[in-house]
């Protein structure tokens, strides 16, 4: 039969034959998650000899919910989800401007998954802009719940906006007539609890840089407080091993057994990426800013084809493909199914199976050396093997095997 993830004292304890919800997603969403739960099957099996196997749970979630059950999140998927301990994820459409709420935002908010985690460095052979992109290895944490997650907002002219224009007048703030108006929450609670994971994680992983990303130069009490609530943190739980910028040598290292903890306005930091990214290894930063960073981070390494991504809370994980469903390339089995199968690769690391999980990263990475490659990367590449999503998900296989 199989298990359930379970923690016990602040612990994963993982059976061998654990439940997992699948969310397929809309749009190109069924394509690329089928590619990937073959790619990650495929691994567990080669690394663990059928000792091991994971038992995947389909649940609805996004338009198709919407259309089929009323509700872009059933409420059997969020209990799934929370009774499981880990779903894997295929995009979602989100309207612009208008209809519902995104099922993204509202499964991240139901579930209290606070920190989205995105790991970007470069695989080689993978086209890039830059000179040299092997230097960019970084992890982007973004704070999942606050900012423009939760933010508030009224329409220009309504009763609402004229409202709040006259009440901020009256403190002494000058807001244009007829604005429309918003509110971004920043707490202590939510950035710390943040801050506090990229640091524990930075100590297990052996990451020695961690930057705090910000606006504070501007926005003094919300992104300058998330600035100094994480050095306050950082001098806490680091101690004597903190090290300041000072102490850094020209590259960014800090001193034998020090971690480095060091901030970054938001604009500056994309600059850094691209002139000086071996500065960095751990972001972490406020909800928008995460969002921009990573998409940008994630240009430089292939796109967002290439980039995985979880959404983590305290007891529960998300892993998902970063990229939109694009419904223009449904039913095609056209695009690149790298993000989830990649993303497929840190749950397995997540459950402490990392055998499993390099299978899966030498193998994309030893498919793309070989040029054998979807539309997105064979466009820019010179004698590439064009293949299709579920083509380029057999190749990774193959290469498990060979490997």
């Amino acid at each position: 039969m199989p298990g359930k993830i379970a923690h016990e004292n602040g612990h994963l304890r993982v059976p061998d034959d654990p439940l997992v919800a699948v969310l397929y997603g809309d749009g190109i969403g069924p394509e690329v998650v089928t590619t990937a739960l073959k790619v990650v099957d495929k691994a567990v099996d080669r690394a663990y000899g059928g000792a091991r196997r994971l038992h995947w749970r389909e649940y609805s979630a996004g338009a198709e919910a919407l259309r089929q059950e009323g509700d872009i999140l059933p409420p059997t998927t969020l209990q799934a989800i929370r009774e499981y301990g880990v779903a894997l994820k295929g995009p979602m459409t989100t309207p612009v401007g208008q209809g519902y709420r995104s099922a993204n935002v509202a499964l991240r908010q139901q579930l209290d998954l606070y920190a989205n985690v995105r790991p970007v460095r470069y695989f080689p052979g993978v086209p890039s802009p830059l000179l040299r992109p092997e230097l960019l290895d970084v992890v982007i944490f973004r704070e999942n719940t606050e900012d423009v997650y939760a933010g508030v907002e009224y329409a220009a002219g309504s009763k609402e906006a004229v409202q709040l224009i006259e009440t901020v007048r009256g403190w002494g703030s000058n807001v244009r007539e007829g604005s429309a108006v918003g509110l971004k929450p920043i707490s202590e609670f939510a950035s710390k609890r943040l801050i506090r994971r990229a640091i524990e994680y930075s100590l297990a992983k052996g990451r020695r840089k961690i930057t705090l990303v910000h606006k504070g130069n501007i926005m003094k009490f919300t992104e300058g407080a998330f600035r100094n609530w994480g050095y306050e943190l950082a001098r806490e739980l680091l101690g004597d091993r903190l090290a300041t910028p000072e102490e850094a040598d020209a590259d960014h290292n800090p001193p034998p057994g020090k971690i480095l903890v060091q901030d970054k306005i938001a604009d500056a930091m994309f600059q850094d990426l691209i002139r000086r990214p071996q500065s960095h290894e751990v972001i972490v930063t406020t909800n928008l800013n995460g969002d921009y960073l990573s998409d940008a981070a994630a240009a430089q390494v292939g796109g967002l084809g290439m980039a995985p991504g979880a959404n983590f809370g305290d007891g529960v994980a998300v892993f998902e493909a970063v990229h939109g469903s694009a419904p223009q390339y449904a039913g095609q089995d056209k695009v690149n199914p790298t993000s989830v199968i990649l993303s497929g690769a840190m749950m397995l690391d997540y459950f402490g199976w990392p055998e499993a999980a390099r299978l899966i990263e030498n193998a994309v990475e030893e498919t793309i050396m070989r040029k054998i490659v979807t539309y997105d990367l064979a466009g820019v590449m010179d004698n590439a093997t064009l293949v299709s999503c579920s083509g380029f998900g057999k190749m990774v296989e193959d290469a498990m095997v060979r490997g």
